[in-house]
């Protein structure tokens, strides 16, 4: 099968098309065929070799993706071969025909969604669903404002949000990006500075760029506010003041560091949004597998309002 491997950290350049055998099930194991993979920042930290955890080379990039099941170790129950199902995790990477995975990286994908919308769920998905309600403890009623919200971590944070309660206050940069958050469901949406966010009485912000937002937002912050810290890219200076007058909380989040139990109620939850039909991932492009390199760089220049995701069925066997 085809298959995208690095085999020495680096730029995009180091992505490679390369022939591999086909993975065979061991105990407790299901092989995908991989209709969709869906690409994040964090393909491409792990890649350039710059994130605290580095993989075993030769590594295959792609956490999040969506296809048929393929094929099912006998002690998996509740998987069948050509069963349609979004990835949340993958022990060989999605940036490949095909994928081995374990039952618990597994989600049923409705008919009603597409390969391309499924792979478009997984990290960003579960990183907003994770930063409102566990680290964030939304509570129907307060006002959340989401930065960066043309992304599609962002959208994602938009639409669970909105269907919890919440009023959704977002921030774009331009034209484009305002309209796609008007779209996703924000109840306003401002510029990064605008000065009528202070008029909003936000008691919870979720960050998708610290480095450049959080002493702002300390100042934004109602009193008991909390912030969720959902990305960063350098370093920033604050006044630790700022958290003490109106005793609020800055929290990092890591979907990584989620427990068993975390994993899965934010599989339930999105199962159930995405069934439902709150939850419509937005789709920025959608590339053959071999164009891998672009879609690396397109991520980190932030020029997507959505996920890109590659195809892998352009591939020869």
């Amino acid at each position: 099968m085809k298959a995208i491997q690095i085999r020495a950290f680096g730029g995009s350049e180091v992505l490679q098309m390369v022939d591999v055998e086909r993975p065979v099930v061991a105990a407790g194991q299901v092989l995908v065929r991989i209709q969709a993979s869906g690409v994040n920042p964090v393909d491409t930290y792990i890649r350039s070799g710059v994130y605290p955890v580095q993989p075993e080379l030769p590594w295959t990039p792609g956490f999040d993706g969506a296809g048929l099941v393929e094929a099912v170790d006998a002690a998996v129950e509740g998987l069948v071969p050509g069963q349609r199902v979004w990835l949340s995790g993958c022990l060989s990477g999605t940036a490949a025909e095909y994928a081995l995975c374990l039952p618990e990286h597994l989600h049923p994908l409705p008919d009603s969604v597409s390969f391309a919308a499924g792979a478009a769920l997984g990290i960003p998905a579960a990183a907003a669903w994770r930063a409102l309600f566990v680290r964030g403890c939304a509570t129907p009623g307060e006002t959340v404002l989401i930065h960066g919200t043309s992304g599609v971590a962002g959208q994602a944070a938009v639409q669970l949000a909105r269907a919890a309660g919440l009023r959704v206050v977002g921030t774009a940069g331009n034209r484009v990006g305002k309209e796609i958050v008007r779209d996703a469901g924000a109840h306003a949406v401002y510029a990064h500075a605008a000065p009528q966010l202070a008029d909003e009485n936000i008691t919870l912000i979720i960050e998708m760029l610290a480095d450049q937002n959080l002493e702002t937002d300390l100042q934004l912050l109602a009193a008991g506010g909390r912030i969720v810290i959902v990305g960063s890219r350098g370093r920033i200076e604050i006044d630790p003041r700022l958290t003490m007058g109106k005793e609020t909380d800055i929290r990092g989040m890591s979907l990584f560091a989620a427990t068993v139990k975390e994993k899965e109620m934010t599989s339930a939850a999105l199962g159930a949004a995405l069934e439902n039909g709150v939850l419509t991932p937005k789709v920025a492009a959608d590339l053959p597998l071999a164009e891998i390199a672009d879609a690396h760089d397109r991520v980190l220049k932030n020029l997507n309002h959505g996920k890109i995701v590659l195809r892998p069925e352009a591939c020869s066997n």
